[in-house]
């Protein structure tokens, strides 16, 4: 999206104040989202080793970080892009066993995005990891999860209301389940986004399954790396924010693939080499847990529980400085 900045835009808060919000938010969420879905927090990397395969390479196109380092000679390392990955194989190896898992703190740079309201440079979010059975990959499975979390964020709602009544924003009571397909059929015309928009406007707050596999023209709705969602057990979790008029995703998240999914879609991707690597062998072969996880944003749930315009009023990061001096122009405060 383009840079927009409403008119007579207000905060309700000063930047201090708005720095106290943030850490209560982050802190009463960790606690809630810990305990309703039994994850334990634990430590995660900031980069790996590129030959591993453990970087996620999103969409397939965005250049990750990379470096060498002096004490390892002949070895690249890449700033995380997400930590889909890794989690999985930390839960092997932490020992955790079925509906148990992790959360962590996930800090990374996407040099290649497109600054504006919603994107930033800087990336942070929680990425959460839960071990399940091979029986539980299923549908019902998965929206059980969706509804807890979103019962979680429903509830930082309440709270924040409480502690901040003239800033806080209003969240729909429900989340409503709809797929890519469904999507499609539905808004036949428009392009994704729009779609993502109508929908998201009409339900309040909607859940995205199915993205990844071609849609009738062909093309996927959106981008999905092969070799951790099941492309057909996976989702994001979207809600519509008013002071932008736009969609607002929060979450991306799915059961992770078993070996038949990942032969699937590495097959599909025409990605059949990365078989060889590390992860995706121990997968192949069963070495790792059936799994469900996901990240969820800690800036933008921070935007959508105060009703913030830009991404920058909540986190520090770098922006052009003409997108700086225009949101002063529209009292909008970039950290």
């Amino acid at each position: 999206m383009a840079l927009y900045l409403p008119e007579g835009y207000d905060a309700h808060m000063d930047v201090r104040t708005t720095q106290a919000a943030i850490k209560f938010i982050r802190d009463l969420f960790t606690r809630e989202f810990g305990k309703r879905l039994n994850l334990e927090r634990v430590s995660a990397p900031l980069f790996v080793d590129k030959s591993t395969g453990l970087n996620d390479n999103l969409n397939g196109v965005e250049r990750p970080v990379s470096f060498d380092m002096k004490s390892l000679p002949g070895v690249t390392y890449e700033v995380v892009q997400s930590l889909a990955k890794w989690k999985r194989t930390a839960l092997k190896t932490y020992g955790f066993g079925p509906d148990e898992g992790l959360y962590t703190n996930m800090n990374a740079i996407r040099r290649d995005e497109d600054l504006d309201n919603l994107h930033s440079a800087y990336v942070d979010q929680w990425d959460w990891e839960m071990a399940i059975r091979k029986e539980d990959r299923t549908e019902k499975k998965l929206k059980e999860v969706v509804r807890k979390i979103f019962r979680v964020i429903k509830h930082m709602e309440h709270e924040v209301w409480y502690r901040y009544p003239d800033a806080s924003y209003r969240l729909p009571d429900k989340i409503t389940f709809i797929t890519t397909k469904e999507l499609e059929e539905r808004y036949p015309e428009m392009t994704r986004k729009e779609r993502e928009n109508a929908a998201a406007k009409e339900y309040g707050c909607i859940f995205l399954q199915k993205i990844g596999w071609p849609l009738a023209d062909g093309k996927p709705h959106d981008g999905r790396a092969p070799d951790y969602d099941d492309w057909n057990l996976n989702g994001d979790i979207i809600f519509w924010f008013e002071p932008l008029q736009c969609a607002l995703e929060i979450s991306s998240m799915g059961i992770r693939v078993d070996e038949e999914a990942m032969k699937v879609q590495l097959e599909a991707s025409k990605c059949l080499d990365r078989a060889n690597l590390p992860y995706h062998q121990d997968i192949l072969n069963c070495e790792l847990p059936y799994s469900i996880g996901g990240g969820i944003g800690q800036s933008r749930l921070c935007m959508l529980l105060l009703g913030r315009v830009h991404i920058g009023e909540v986190q520090s990061s770098v922006w052009p400085e003409d997108q700086r001096k225009e949101c002063a122009e529209h009292n909008v405060v970039l950290l």
